[in-house]
């Protein structure tokens, strides 16, 4: 699993680069500057939690795992639905179904960070 988490951060790091280079040149002039905005968080928590995984990889807690899929499943849902609601004008589709999804990533992102810091002050808590 700790290789997959390795390819999953190294993936997020690569489409990174690959949408931030979309929104800061295709999506200059097509999409207000509010949804281009919305558009670059994605693509920094992208990054962010793509670094962090391949960091994450490289520890052997026991519950690697688990922090490795709640940050990976919330990155996604967190991410990918900022970049479908922030270019759903440009598609000509409504999107806001994927309104609740957002928060629904940021709360995995939070609790795998949560799991992590937990980990971190087991050895001061017993």
């Amino acid at each position: 699993m700790l290789y997959i988490t390795e390819i999953i951060g190294t993936v997020f790091c690569l489409l990174s680069v690959i949408l931030g280079a979309f929104g800061s040149h295709y999506l200059k002039n097509k999409i207000t500057q509010s949804e281009i905005q919305s558009f670059e968080i994605g693509v920094k928590y992208l990054i962010y939690h793509g670094l962090s995984l391949l960091i994450i990889s490289q520890l052997y807690l026991d519950i690697t795992i688990w922090i490795s899929v709640l940050i990976t499943v919330g990155t996604i849902l967190f991410s990918f639905s900022i970049f479908f609601l922030s270019t759903q004008t440009l598609f000509n589709k409504n999107l806001k179904i994927l309104g609740p999804i957002t928060p629904l990533g940021g709360l995995l992102i939070i609790i795998g960070w949560f799991l992590l810091l937990l980990e971190f002050l087991a050895p001061y808590l017993n």
